[in-house]
C-alpha cells in the first residue's frame, strides 16, 4: 500500500535509507533552491517529519524528465546513494516504462537501435549518423500492450540510457508520444493552457527493481498511472490492472 504523506508527495516504498517516490508529470526532479522540484518537496517533508532545522541529505541516483511521471528512488545517506548509483551505472536496475504513442507499429514486439546525441546547448536529443563523433548507440525493446484508434500503448525497456532516449526513438520511428511537442507530438495530453514547462506527456516510469543498498532485499516498485491517462481516447481503466510487469529474478 502506498504511504501518502502529503498532497505533494506519494511514497511507494520505504525501508531504512532507501525509499521510492511517485513523481508527478510537470515537476522537475531537481532544481535550484528557489524553483519547485520533487527533491525540494521531499527535503521539506523530511524536515517536518523529523523536526530538523539544518540541512537534509538526499541522494538522487537517477532522474525523470520534467513532463514524465512515475517512480524514482532516493537515498537518505551517502553510502546508500553511492550503492544505488553503482547499480544504475552497471545496468543492474530494471526500469520499465509505459508510453502511449501516435500511430501503430507494425509488429507487436520490436527492438530499436539508433545513434543518438544530445544537441549542444539545447535540452533536446536527436538521431544522427553513426559516424558523428558525438553519436552514442541507443537500444530499447518494446511490446504493444493495446491498440486504439488514437495510437498504441507500449511497454518499453531500455538497454541503454541516453538523453531523452525513449522520446527521441519513438519520434524517430514515426510514433511520437502523446503531448510531446518537443519531438513532434501533435495529439494533446494532460492539462492544457498551462506553462509549456509544466506540460505532461504520455510517458510513465511504471516499474523499478533494484537491490536494497543496505540489506539483503529486492526493491520492486510499481507506480500507478496518473489520472491523465484516463483521458486518452479509447483508453479503458481496467487495462492498467490487466497488464502487470512480470518480475525477473536476478
Amino acid at each position: 500500500m502506498n504511504e501518502s504523506v502529503s498532497p505533494a508527495i506519494d511514497i511507494l516504498y520505504r525501508q531504512g535509507p532507501c525509499f521510492c517516490v511517485f513523481k508527478p508529470a510537470g515537476l522537475l526532479t531537481q532544481a535550484p533552491p528557489h524553483i519547485d522540484s520533487l527533491e525540494s518537496r521531499i527535503k521539506a517533508f523530511i524536515k517536518r517529519q523529523e523536526e530538523k532545522t539544518g540541512n537534509v541529505y538526499l541522494g538522487v541516483p537517477h532522474r525523470l524528465d520534467r513532463p514524465v511521471s512515475g517512480v524514482l528512488a532516493f537515498a537518505r545517506h551517502v553510502r546508500a546513494a553511492r550503492r544505488i548509483s553503482q547499480q544504475f551505472e552497471t545496468r543492474l536496475v530494471r526500469k520499465v516504462y509505459w508510453a502511449f504513442v501516435a500511430g501503430q507499429p507494425d509488429a507487436d514486439h520490436g527492438v530499436w537501435e539508433d545513434p543518438i546525441r544530445k544537441v549542444p546547448d539545447v535540452a533536446q536529443g536527436e538521431i544522427v549518423a553513426a559516424s558523428d563523433p558525438d553519436a552514442r548507440w541507443a537500444r530499447l525493446t518494446y511490446d504493444v500492450l493495446q491498440r486504439t484508434e488514437q495510437g498504441a500503448w507500449l511497454q518499453i525497456e531500455l538497454d541503454t540510457g541516453r538523453y531523452h532516449q525513449i522520446r527521441v526513438q519513438c519520434a524517430a520511428h514515426g510514433f511520437p508520444i502523446l503531448g510531446d511537442e518537443l519531438y513532434g507530438g501533435e495529439i494533446p495530453f494532460g492539462p492544457q493552457g498551462v506553462d509549456d514547462r509544466d506540460r505532461h506527456i504520455a510517458l510513465h516510469a511504471r516499474y523499478l527493481r533494484l537491490k536494497h543498498p543496505m540489506v539483503d532485499e529486492i526493491v520492486a516498485v510499481t507506480a500507478p498511472l496518473p489520472e491523465t491517462w484516463s483521458e486518452i481516447a479509447g483508453w479503458q481503466a481496467e487495462w492498467e490492472t490487466q497488464h502487470v510487469v512480470e518480475d525477473q529474478t536476478s
